[in-house]
């Protein structure tokens, strides 16, 4: 019988080059969002449910975004990626968030996709989860 062997684990704070390319996608999503007039609130909260990559503030909206990064639209690009299971995953973590910070009143909230192309292009999807 063989035995398992144990995956290597990475230092602490080393990053993989596809980690670093999707810290570089969420760094142009919200410094578009900030061009754009909204407030970073929070940035990477994860939950066992899943990971809001930007909390943000318009106005008086909380503003749960998505961030996806694509080199090509082929599989239908990066908005088409976030299917329903991802939205029902990023739903619940945004329930423990709003939970944790507001208990049972929430503020009106939505959930955004920002897509990042790479050539750089950014598309902000308002709203990506209404019927």
């Amino acid at each position: 019988m063989a035995t398992a062997v144990p995956r290597a684990r990475r230092p602490t704070g080393v990053r993989t080059p596809k980690q670093r390319t999707g810290d570089a996608a969420e760094d142009a999503a919200a410094r578009h969002l900030a061009a754009h007039g909204c407030t970073l609130v929070e940035r990477n909260v994860r939950y066992p449910e899943g990971e809001l990559d930007l909390i943000a503030r318009e106005r008086e909206v909380i503003v749960f975004v998505e961030v996806r990064m694509r080199r090509s639209s082929a599989f239908g690009g990066a908005a088409a990626s976030v299917d329903r299971h991802k939205q029902k995953r990023l739903m619940r973590a945004a329930q423990h968030w709003l939970l944790g910070r507001y208990g049972e009143r929430w503020p009106p909230c939505r959930f955004d996709v920002v897509t990042v192309a790479g050539d750089g292009t950014i598309e902000w999807i308002r709203d990506a989860f209404a019927a």
